[in-house]
């Protein structure tokens, strides 16, 4: 699966290197991301964690605080679920209840196709790209460029890239780009996804599916109708 990280898209890898992206666990209920580089610290209210000191390590071995505390903290390998808990929320975001609905009445499966509207904090993203691995795609939109950048940086730390293709677009503005040979489904997180069925119709392959996730019921009438 050239491109794609095995701890997110399958087979969890089962040693830590410098390059990785690590999912902490501080304590329950509290997980966090840390990227590994030569010469990183990780902090928290526990003390300092030398990034040397996870690097050659399995995930799920316990890690000390630097200069022998005895703190300690366990690295765990990055899964969808794990990267839901511990990403840095730029928007609301989609949990597994609702995720696992979404890819289920999406009929995703490996090879499928996918448009999204709406990547916000990529929570949702990471789950299609495991769904679709490894030979699907996800075309996914974000209307602020500053939270795209951000997004297509942690789906390439995650070892996505080839899996995710992360734009800056306005859906709403300028609509859905044409995708060669069509979508198998599209997922809209939008205030207003009704100004975009016209636009994700165009894509779809004659059985593909449309999802809107919608917080009021004014907005799905106005998508319905």
């Amino acid at each position: 699966r050239k491109g794609c990280d095995m701890s997110i898209c399958g087979q969890p890898k089962r040693i830590i290197e410098y390059g990785h992206h690590v999912i902490i666990y501080e304590g329950y209920n509290k997980t966090v991301s840390a990227h590994m580089k030569e010469g990183g610290i990780y902090h928290n209210q526990y003390g300092h964690f030398l990034h040397e000191d996870f690097v050659g390590k399995e995930y799920g071995q316990k890690i000390n605080s630097m200069k022998g505390g005895r703190n300690w903290v366990i690295p765990m390998a990055p899964t969808p679920e794990l990267w839901t808990k511990s990403l840095k929320q730029r928007t609301q975001i989609l949990y597994q209840p609702d995720i696992s609905l979404v890819l289920s009445f999406l009929s995703l499966k490996p090879g499928s196709v996918v448009l999204e509207a709406g990547t916000g904090s990529g929570s949702l993203s990471t789950s299609i790209a495991r769904t679709i691995a490894p030979h699907g795609h996800l075309h996914t939109f974000e209307f602020n460029e500053q939270r795209q950048k951000s997004a297509a940086l942690e789906f390439k730390q995650n070892g996505m890239e080839s899996l995710i293709t992360c734009r800056h677009r306005n859906i709403v503005e300028k609509g859905f780009p044409l995708v060669d040979g069509g979508v198998d489904a599209v997922f809209l997180d939008l205030p207003n996804p009704w100004e975009v069925i016209d636009s994700a119709s165009i894509n779809l392959k004659s059985q593909g599916k449309i999802c809107s996730f919608s917080p009021c019921i004014e907005q799905v009438q106005a998508t319905c109708e």
